[in-house]
């Protein structure tokens, strides 16, 4: 148990029915792992009439947990009634199946607006395959993968049960793809625990947690990935969202707990790896995070993702001569099959070290694979303006990226520069003021936009747009808008 949830166990015990004290304690005790202090506090909130509306979902976590039929039809109606609403459906086909009714007359009357229609669309075809229906399930899973084809969880779900049939090969073909993620997934394929109402159950928690991740919900996903995990103390899957959440609370040593308890015969072992050093970076560890990403990278059995990972790194560290090697060892691994976005960080990371020509070379290529991908045709555009080289081929790309994303402030300030460097300052100024608008704290766009105004003879508005500026810029930038507050631009404090 966590410090703080022990500390609130104790005052519950001196102030039992204080609901201000049981609502910190739930949430502690959730985010600690202790299910028995959140239920006892969940208690003390439901009393009171003041329980959160997940509470309904622990509870029907622990009636599954217990089999108690009266209990998690009781909890059940709790979540019909709240925002969780659209995962009532699924939950009670999931309870009819268990005893032995047919479940699929539920979801078919079940009101399929917004996420309901999703979630019983995917829970249909795990109850088909759970039914022994498998060619009728297969058929309904690959519209339900064709209508999310970027995600995990239906994909593994539905190959878990598969193997469990005997369908090994048919699991497999769902989890083909270059994913290292999808690798580690095929490699390691088990028989999934019995089709029942908890697998359901948990698949449809981790699901959500799966959705809500990064949306600033990190207390319903631990909730949710907590009650998956007393379901299924085996989903790995839950605990990876699980240290996400955790993270995303700053309980650093929680996720990292949740993420040591992934073992390495999991099929998410790889993916708990990669987590880690997540997690070291967010903890302000750059160190940590770039050893642990560079033994990775240097492993044997090592991944484009972990190779792209660890150049990440050495790139946000500015050692860009560095990541540009990881980076060609990545496309190199890539072969054939190497993307836009292999090209383009390794021409970016090319750049930034000083090697246009060799740079050049995978710009172009990463325009050539993805002709309508405005970031890299920006990229391509920007980089040449600013080296005052190919100024009409460079503007023309610009252009074209503007009229893809025309409300993207980096790209209208790179079109705004491009037609400045030219001298067509009419056509500058107000792409450039629109994206001092759009984003009031872009260190290079103020000082493009107090160049413009210097140079047509507004060195008020020239100064404020400095100013402005300088509050967000470092190193060398810093030092070049002090020398423009104070001289103006010269020929040594242009902005290139």
């Amino acid at each position: 148990m966590g410090v703080a949830a022990a500390g609130y166990a104790a005052v519950m015990a001196t102030a039992p029915d204080d609901e201000v004290v049981a609502i910190r304690a739930y949430r502690n005790a959730l985010a600690a792992g202790d299910i028995a202090l959140a239920r006892r506090a969940a208690a003390v909130l439901t009393r009171s009439g003041v329980a959160p509306a997940d509470v309904a979902i622990l509870d029907f976590a622990e009636a599954l947990r217990k089999r108690d039929q009266a209990a998690a039809d009781d909890a059940l109606g709790g979540i019909g009634a709240g925002p969780l609403d659209f995962l009532a459906p699924v939950l009670r086909a999931w309870l009819a199946h268990d005893r032995g009714a047919d479940p699929f007359p539920i979801l078919d009357n079940a009101s399929e607006s917004g996420l309901a229609r999703r979630y019983i669309a995917e829970h249909r075809a795990l109850l088909l395959i759970a039914s022994d229906r498998i060619e009728d399930g297969i058929a309904a899973l690959r519209a339900a993968v064709g209508a999310d084809p970027g995600s995990i969880d239906l994909r593994w779900n539905a190959a878990t049960l598969l193997a469990a049939k005997g369908r090994r090969d048919t699991a497999l073909s769902l989890l083909a793809g270059d994913d290292p993620v999808l690798s580690g997934l095929r490699a390691r394929l088990k028989k999934g625990p019995k089709p029942g109402a908890a697998f359901g159950a948990s698949r449809a928690f981790t699901r959500l947690a799966s959705d809500l991740a990064g949306q600033e919900t990190q207390a319903l996903s631990i909730l949710l990935t907590r009650s998956a995990l007393m379901l299924d103390p085996g989903d790995d899957r839950a605990r990876l969202l699980l240290a996400d959440a955790l993270a995303g609370e700053q309980a650093y040593e929680r996720a990292q707990a949740a993420l040591d308890s992934v073992k390495k015969d999991s099929p998410f072992y790889a993916a708990a790896l990669t987590e880690r050093v997540g997690l070291r970076d967010k903890q302000g560890d750059d160190a940590g995070a770039l050893a642990l990403a560079a033994t990775l990278a240097r492993a044997r059995d090592a991944s484009i993702a972990d190779r792209q990972r660890y150049a990440d790194l050495l790139s946000e560290q500015g050692r860009e001569a560095e990541a540009a090697g990881i980076y060609a060892q990545a496309l190199a691994q890539a072969g054939d099959g190497a993307t836009w976005i292999q090209h383009l960080q390794l021409g970016g990371a090319l750049e930034r070290a000083g090697r246009w020509d060799e740079a050049l070379l995978h710009l172009r290529k990463a325009v050539e694979l993805a002709p309508e991908q405005a970031v890299a045709l920006n990229y391509l555009g920007y980089a040449q303006i600013e080296r005052g080289v190919n100024l009409g081929e460079a503007t023309a790309l610009l252009e074209r990226a503007s009229k893809l994303r025309p409300d993207d402030a980096a790209i209208t300030d790179s079109l705004g520069w491009a037609y400045f460097r030219q001298g067509e300052v009419a056509k500058a100024l107000p792409l450039l003021e629109k994206a001092a608008q759009s984003e009031p704290g872009s260190a290079t766009i103020n000082e493009h936009l107090g160049d413009v105004y210097w140079r047509t003879g507004r060195r008020f508005e020239a100064r404020y747009a400095w100013r402005a500026a300088a509050l967000y810029a470092e190193g060398e930038q810093k030092t070049r808008l002090s020398a423009k507050l104070a001289d103006g631009i010269g020929q040594r404090t242009a902005a290139n």
